[in-house]
Parts: C-alpha cells; sequence; structure tokens
C-alpha cells in the first residue's frame, strides 16, 4: 500500500484509546497546526473521533502549544467548539481572515465569543460578525432570576457543535501510529507534492534552527531598550516616607518611581515589587536584593534589585521610612541569560520544535511498554521502557527552557485561584518517591501543621514545588533524610531541609554549582543551579520568594485571604 494510501486509512480508520488515543491527538494536531497535513475533512473528522478518547488536562495542552503556530481555519474550529479553557488558548492568538472568523463564529459557544470580543486585531468583518451575536449572547439564562417575574428572561443561544462521528473499533495498528510521526509524513510529503504547496517540516529544518539559535547566543546581543546610561550604571538611591511611598530618587528619571508604595506588590503604574518587599514593611525591617520590575523606556525601566534600612525618629522611635539602593540583577539571578525579547521568542518557537518529535518517541515508546498494540518480548520491553523514561526526562527539561523563556520575555500566563497547599504537595511528595528511592534517601513531609491555602496559579505552583523538590532530592545522599514543612501565616510556604552535598556554599555558589561538578544520577538534566533559579524566578512570578538559608531553603508564597474574616485562610 502506498504511503499516501495509508494515511487516508489513518485519517478515517479506527479510534485509538487511552494512551494510544492521547498520542495519535498530539501528533496529528501538531501536524495540521504546523501546516505537515492538509486540514481536510478527513483529518479533522479523526480528530472528533480521538476527542472522546483524550482527557480535557491533554485536550488544553496541545491547545497552549498551538499558541506560537497559525493553525488554519478548520483546526480553530475545532478547538473552538471545546470547553472555554480548552478553546481560549487558541481563541485568543489564532490569525484567519474576516470570513474564516465569520464562519466560525456560529459554532462557538457565547462564552467563546466573548473571547474574541477581547481581541484588538481581529478584521472589520469578524467584529461585524460578532456584533450581529449581541442579541443572544448578552442576555440572562432561564437560572438568572428576572427582577419582574411576569417577564420571563431570555434563554441564551448557542449553536451546538456539528455530531461526532463514531469509529469502528479501539485498536490502530502499529504501522498507522507510525504514519503520525514527522518523519514519515515527510517520506509522505514526498510522494507526491502539488506545485502550490507550501514548504513541509524536515528534519534538517531542525538542525538549521538549532544551529541558527547556537550563532544568534553566541553573538553579542544589543542594549535593550531600557539599558541606562553609563552615569546610573551602578544603579540609584531612593527614600520613602512613613507610608512606604517613594518619595526621593537620586541616579535615574524619578517619574516612574515617585509615587511608588512599597507596601504593596500590585502592579502600580508602570512598576511593581515582589512580596519580599511588601512583607519587610509591615515588620519594619530591613531588605536585600528584592525584585522591582519598572516599565517604559526610560533609564529607569527594566529589572533592578532592591536594598532598604528602615529609618526611626532617635527621640520617638517613629518609623520614618526607608533609605535604599537599587541595582541592576547580576547574570546569575535569572533562570535564563539576559537576552533581547526577540532571542527569548526564539527560545520559545525551539522548544516547540524540539517538543513535537520528543512526544513522538516518548509516546510510541509507551505504546511498546504497554504492548497496547501487541505482544512484545521482555528484552524489548524494557528497552522501550528506557527509551520512554530519558523522553521523559527530556520533555520536563524542554518545558523547564519553555518556563524560563516565558518568563524572560513576560510572556508567563498565570491564573490565579485558591489552592490547598498541603494537599498540592503531599500528591508532589508521593510523584517524587521513585527518585528518592534510587538516591537512596527519605523524602517526608511533615504531617504536623496546618494547612494553608495560598493565592496562585495551580499548574505553575505544582511546577514550582516539583522542579525544587526534584533539584534537593537529586543531590541529596544515600539514607539523608529531606524534610519538608509547611507553615501558615502572611507568607504560607515551605521549609525545606538542605541536604548535605550543598553545605558551605553561598548563594551565589550554589546558584552557579552546575559549573564545576557533573551531573549524578537523578539529578535535573539542566543542572541543579538552574532548577534553583528557575524556582526562585517562579516563586517571584507568583508573588512570593525562595530564600536560601544555611540549613534549609525557605519558599514563601503569597496566602490566600479569607475576605469574610479579612485574615490568612487555613483549614
Amino acid at each position: 500500500m502506498r504511503f499516501d494510501d495509508s494515511l487516508k486509512t489513518v485519517l478515517s480508520g479506527e479510534t485509538a484509546s487511552g494512551v494510544g488515543a492521547q498520542s495519535a491527538w498530539r501528533q496529528l494536531v501538531d501536524l495540521i497546526g504546523r501546516g505537515r497535513v492538509p486540514a481536510e475533512e478527513p483529518a479533522i473528522a479523526r480528530l472528533r473521533i480521538l476527542r472522546q478518547a483524550v482527557p480535557d488536562a491533554v485536550r488544553a495542552a496541545t491547545a497552549r502549544a498551538l499558541a506560537f503556530a497559525s493553525p488554519p481555519a478548520a483546526l480553530v474550529g475545532l478547538f473552538g467548539e471545546d470547553a472555554l479553557e480548552i478553546a481560549a488558548p487558541v481563541l485568543r492568538t489564532a490569525t484567519l481572515d474576516g470570513d474564516e472568523w465569520a464562519a466560525i463564529l456560529p459554532r462557538l459557544s457565547p462564552a467563546g465569543r466573548s473571547v474574541l470580543r477581547h481581541r484588538r486585531d481581529l478584521p472589520d468583518t469578524a467584529k461585524r460578525a460578532l456584533e450581529a451575536f449581541g442579541a443572544t449572547d448578552f442576555v440572562l439564562d432561564h437560572a438568572t432570576p428576572a427582577v419582574d417575574d411576569a417577564v420571563p428572561a431570555e434563554p441564551v443561544v448557542s449553536i451546538a457543535p456539528p455530531a461526532t462521528p463514531l469509529g469502528e473499533t479501539p485498536f490502530v495498528t502499529l504501522g498507522k501510529v507510525a504514519l503520525g510521526l514527522p518523519v514519515v509524513a515527510e517520506a509522505l510529503r514526498r510522494v507526491e507534492v502539488p506545485a502550490n504547496d507550501p514548504p513541509r517540516f524536515e528534519i534538517s529544518d531542525l538542525v538549521a534552527r538549532i544551529d541558527a539559535f547556537n550563532r544568534e547566543r553566541e553573538r553579542p546581543q544589543a542594549a535593550p531598550s531600557y539599558a541606562p546610561p553609563p552615569n546610573v550604571e551602578d544603579g540609584f538611591r531612593f527614600e520613602t516616607d512613613g507610608a512606604g511611598i517613594i518619595g526621593w530618587v537620586d541616579g535615574v528619571v524619578g517619574t516612574p518611581l515617585v509615587g511608588l508604595c512599597l507596601a504593596h506588590a500590585a502592579l502600580q503604574g508602570e512598576a511593581q515589587v515582589d512580596g519580599v518587599v511588601a512583607g519587610a514593611y509591615r515588620r519594619r525591617s530591613p531588605f536585600r536584593d528584592a525584585r522591582l520590575v519598572v516599565g517604559g523606556t526610560s533609564d529607569a525601566s527594566g529589572a533592578w534589585r532592591l536594598s532598604g534600612m528602615p529609618a526611626f525618629d532617635p527621640a520617638s522611635g517613629r518609623f520614618l521610612g526607608y533609605r535604599g539602593t537599587a541595582r541592576r540583577p547580576r547574570a546569575d539571578e535569572s533562570a535564563t541569560p539576559r537576552r533581547s525579547h526577540e532571542a527569548a521568542d526564539s527560545l520559545r518557537q525551539l522548544v516547540h520544535e524540539l517538543r513535537t518529535p520528543t512526544n513522538a518517541i516518548a509516546g510510541f515508546a509507551e505504546l511498546i511498554e504497554t504492548e497496547l498494540l501487541g505482544a512484545v518480548r521482555d528484552p524489548y520491553r524494557g528497552y522501550a521502557a528506557a527509551i520512554r523514561g530519558q523522553a521523559t526526562a527530556l520533555i520536563q527539561a524542554i518545558d523547564d527552557l519553555d518556563t524560563a523563556a516565558r518568563i524572560e520575555g513576560g510572556a508567563l500566563d498565570l491564573r490565579p485561584s485558591i489552592v490547598p497547599l498541603r494537599d498540592l504537595v503531599s500528591g508532589v511528595v508521593a510523584d517524587l518517591q521513585p527518585l528518592a528511592a534510587l538516591r537512596g534517601a527519605v523524602l517526608m513531609l511533615h504531617p504536623d501543621g496546618a494547612s494553608p491555602d495560598v493565592d496562585a496559579d495551580d499548574r505553575a505552583l505544582e511546577r514550582l514545588a516539583a522542579r525544587l523538590l526534584a533539584a534537593l532530592v537529586g543531590v541529596a545522599g544515600r539514607g539523608e533524610i529531606v524534610g519538608v514543612a509547611i507553615h501558615a501565616g502572611e507568607g504560607a510556604g515551605l521549609v525545606i531541609d538542605r541536604p548535605v552535598a550543598l553545605a558551605g556554599r553561598g548563594d551565589e555558589a550554589l546558584l552557579s554549582i552546575d559549573a564545576d561538578r557533573e551531573a549524578d544520577d537523578g539529578e535535573p538534566l539542566l543542572g541543579t543551579g538552574f532548577a534553583l533559579r528557575l524556582a526562585s524566578n517562579l516563586a517571584v512570578e507568583l508573588g512570593g520568594s525562595l530564600t536560601i538559608e544555611p540549613a534549609c531553603l525557605t519558599l514563601r508564597l503569597r496566602a490566600a485571604v479569607d475576605r469574610d474574616m479579612g485574615q490568612a485562610s487555613i483549614n
């Protein structure tokens, strides 16, 4: 059978289930989104079949992965029909012409069309089409009580998605799964390529992208737009009043800084301080190397590290405010090297290209290991398990690079919610028990203590806790106990024992530990220093901080506030 005939069979054939369905879903969505497979009806029908067996979390992850691709209208419409948390990432970033948007709008829910109403880059045709749905989108449903019981409220009208075709069998052959791999897709392209067909993906393209990125990284970068002139390279000085409001600045333009209140970690105009400063202000205590980010294009713009000392009236003891200095962050205080936003975007694009073949390798190895497609001899199952484990570690490293690039480029998407800290940490500790067993160490969550709720993005917080604990367990010695304690209060968070292997190192030496030692079994693929820098920067993005102390590491997070009681929420 020819390759192109086999591809048609995969697109219109059986429905996979479980792991096979998830792997086929990821591959087919990526191939269509990247333009390697035409967005024809057989392909879209195949995705509708697979969607029934793919969990919401997997579908949401593939939707977020399309943010830097250019998915065709048929694929955008497919995701637009799904639940809002799955449809929103695609609807926020997709680029279509006005007629394509107009054809998709009737298939979206009112909430999905609301996402599009917040976009400012839609064509005029799409905006006019959205206005036509105002009569159905902006009304009360039957569950909302009307002001006048005699006048019933209109129901919200939404168009149901097309019926989903049914599959014939839950199994798919090994050959058909292989047809979803990018290498095989390239072989199919070479069989018959129309004259007007756009260029397809090639393995050589990936190699060329990696070489280009390495050349760009080694090339001296131009100074960013917020780089200060020579006379303020060393930083600036500032003073606040008793309310924590900056009233005097020397060394940079004071316009974006004067009036900034250190008592609040929220964004104020174009400037924002982190929670370390706000916590120090409440205690009237000194702070050091806290984070300040200033927007705009003045010489005060960009990232700073603040240090301040409280001042008190000698006669009355009254708090007078802070006197302090600010400096630019050092290279080791960032999870990724400082570079322009264009380079950060290039890294994120490269990460996306690496994730596709790595996911394919991991999924295919898992199919062999679990014998989903038929019996496999034990030695080959062992090989497949080893490949899957190494591919999984590589995927985690790729995800860490993606997170670091998003932090550097200011593109980290956070959705704060109320997160039970003990439940989340308990799950992470359970997941890391195999790693602790590999190292011969013990990872233990102390059962005593409070169970605070924190205000954070649950996905980002889980990644932060997992990467931080994995980095510490990965350097723990045989028989060593790594204890984790949860504390509550204004700064809820974790206190984690510092492994013996990290003893005797200062903050700077610990964050650059990868330069003077080789990685051992179980240690992070990108190094312990990178993992700690990433955890520190991610903690700041969540409104907290990571403090390295001689005997432990303390992760402070923003406690969720019980609005009825006006205090931190503790279960």
